[in-house]
C-alpha cells in the first residue's frame, strides 16, 4: 500500500474517508469529525497522509521537536485490516523524516478500545485535556494524551 502527502483536490475525499470513520463516535457527539472548515484550518498547520485509493489518511502537524498526529481515518469497509497501524507508521516516517524526536496524539476516553491499540504501537498515557468546549456532546468526556519517542 502507498501512503502519500495528499494534495489539495482530494479535500472531499479526506472528508468523506474521516466522517465516515467516525461515525461511531455518535453516540457522543452529534457533529461530524471534519468539516471544510476544520479541514482548512488543520491543513494551513500540517498535511493527511492518504493511501492509494484514499481507503484511509492521517493528519500531521510537525511542531518542531515534536510532531502530532491524528485523526487516524480507515474507511469502514477497510478498517480490521491494518490500514491504521500503516497510516500510523507513515505518520512517525514522516515526522522522524522532519526532524521530529517526539509523537503525540489525544484521544477521547470514551473510545476505551483506542488507548490499548495505541500502547501496542509503543505510546504511552502522558495526561489528559479537556474535551474542546467548542464541541458540544452528550456524554462527559475527556482527552487521554499519548507520546512515543521516534
Amino acid at each position: 500500500m502507498t501512503i502519500r502527502v495528499a494534495e489539495a483536490h482530494e479535500a472531499e475525499e479526506i472528508l468523506r474517508v474521516t466522517n465516515a470513520a467516525y461515525r461511531v463516535e455518535k453516540f457522543f457527539i452529534d457533529t461530524d469529525r471534519l468539516d471544510p472548515e476544520r479541514l482548512a484550518a488543520l491543513l494551513a498547520k500540517g498535511v493527511f497522509l492518504v493511501t492509494d485509493g484514499l481507503a484511509g489518511c492521517v493528519y500531521v502537524e510537525l511542531r518542531g521537536e515534536r510532531a502530532y498526529f491524528g485523526p487516524v481515518s480507515v474507511d469502514p469497509a477497510r478498517q480490521g485490516s491494518g490500514t491504521g497501524k500503516l497510516l500510523v507508521k507513515a505518520a512517525e516516517d514522516y515526522a522522524r523524516a522532519h526532524g521530529c524526536r517526539y509523537m503525540d496524539l489525544r484521544i477521547v476516553n470514551l473510545r476505551e478500545e483506542l488507548p490499548a491499540f495505541y500502547r501496542r504501537l509503543g505510546y504511552a498515557e502522558t495526561g489528559t485535556e479537556p474535551f474542546p468546549e467548542t464541541e458540544p456532546t452528550k456524554l462527559p468526556c475527556h482527552l487521554i494524551c499519548m507520546s512515543k519517542e521516534l
